[in-house]
């Protein structure tokens, strides 16, 4: 807090798998420090909300799920093919298809209360014409790696490694600029929702992000390709990782006498068509001296998979307190899952389905934390990859030595020292003071 009053704060996100859990746990942070928080987002993330202490509202003319199953899912992802249809599908149904309306409701809700910050997820480029409409101040936090291009970070998408050489630097070069021409529809869909609020046009999408006063990777720098230096608005400050409301109490079924060690399956939480990926690794871990504990995320039913008498199917899990006991962690490799499982110093076999997550594998992999393979690999190849990460010490020892910088960049975030300084803005030798 500021010496003269608490600051107020409002944070904008959508249920998106991933992107809302981060988001929730800065709204707990700053409201133990006694700030005014409220939290926008869709209708079904009330209750987590409310349960971090924030005040809730949500969208209205932005999409606004009622529900996380599979049937409310707007990204869809899992019904095209290729990376361009994924990423014209995340921009024309979340990032600038429905600008206006994220930049409208936003509006309102400053109309009906102001804020000293609005704090938004990276990908709502509503929130940010909407606030830039206004001349409200606003930060931008992610819920992973950075999406859009960092100097002296691979271009997002195919799972790069740093460029070694002038060959690497070459095929970085191409894909960022791919990865520009298949953002071009949505640049062009973003310019004429700021021209509905009087606001010139962009040269890219990239660009909308400067309109914030800072850019925070809600990542360790540990676990990213970091450069030396990142520009002056953007800065890491840890995984943000509170287990979410909605996580089911666990009790093991099997006897504290069981010896196998236990893995922990864990893909998105966001359907992703998985169920056959889910069903190999089941199958596979059926021959092998372990104990399954899978957790469906409730996008998949039970009773859409067969289990072995070393498989245990749940629908949630606190990851938290589960990963104390785990020796693997199974994943698509969505960020907050690799980012918990990390912290925990637990060694990961990542089977990535797209988005973010060839990119976490490649980082994963980079340091010898674990394995990667392909979402279609045979049963036979998913035994042979968890018997290696069980018995080959090496993935536990490189796990732990990550683990162990990621784990403290999380324990000593800076998020809510950051988000003060940046919403006091003039007054921030206040907050020094306090």
């Amino acid at each position: 807090m500021t010496k003269e009053r608490p600051l107020n704060f409002l944070l904008t996100t959508w249920e998106g798998g991933g992107s809302v859990g981060p988001a929730l746990t800065v709204a707990r942070k700053l409201r133990q420090r006694g700030h005014a928080v409220r939290v926008m987002s869709d209708r079904c993330n009330r209750g987590e909300a409310e349960a971090a202490g924030a005040r809730f509202s949500p969208w209205t003319r932005a999409p606004s799920r009622p529900d996380r199953s599979k049937d409310s899912d707007v990204f869809r992802d899992w019904e095209v093919a290729t990376p361009p249809e994924q990423i014209q599908r995340v921009l024309d149904r979340i990032m600038t298809g429905p600008a206006l309306a994220y930049a409208e409701d936003v509006i309102e809700e400053l109309e009906r209360e102001p804020a000293d910050l609005v704090v938004s997820s990276e990908m709502l480029f509503g929130v940010m014409i909407g606030c830039e409409a206004v001349g409200q101040k606003h930060a931008l936090l992610t819920a992973n790696i950075s999406l859009f291009p960092i100097p002296g970070i691979p271009p997002i998408g195919p799972g790069l490694m740093p460029a070694a050489n002038a060959e690497d630097e070459a095929l970085h070069a191409a894909v960022a600029q791919a990865n520009r021409e298949m953002e071009a529809g949505g640049l062009a869909t973003l310019n004429v929702a700021r021209a509905q609020l009087g606001l010139q046009p962009l040269a890219t999408l990239g660009d909308q992000h400067l309109s914030a006063e800072h850019l925070l990777l809600g990542t360790a720098r540990a676990f990213d390709f970091a450069p030396a230096e990142l520009p002056p608005h953007i800065s890491y400050v840890g995984p943000q990782l509170d287990d979410p409301a909605w996580a089911e109490p666990w009790q093991s079924p099997w006897s504290d006498e069981d010896e196998r060690p236990l893995a922990l399956v864990a893909f998105s939480t966001s359907f992703q068509d998985h169920v056959g990926v889910l069903q190999r690794i089941i199958d596979a871990a059926a021959g092998l001296p372990v104990r399954l504990l899978v957790t469906l995320g409730g996008t998949i039913r039970p009773d859409e998979l067969s289990a072995h008498e070393n498989s245990c199917l749940v629908e949630t899990a606190p990851h938290n307190a589960v990963l104390r006991q785990t020796a693997l962690v199974i994943t698509h490799g969505g960020h907050g899952t690799v980012a918990r499982s990390l912290v925990h110093r637990k060694p990961m076999l990542i089977v990535p389905h797209g988005r973010d997550q060839n990119d976490n594998a490649a980082r994963v992999v980079a340091r010898g934390a674990g394995l990667m393979l392909a979402a279609g690999s045979p049963a036979g190849e998913f035994a042979e990859a968890i018997r290696r990460l069980l018995t080959e010490p090496g993935f536990a020892a490189a796990a732990r030595a990550l683990g162990d910088k990621v784990a403290e960049e999380a324990e000593n975030s800076p998020v809510v020292e950051e988000l003060e300084r940046i919403a006091a803005g003039p007054d921030a030798a206040a907050l020094e003071a306090a």
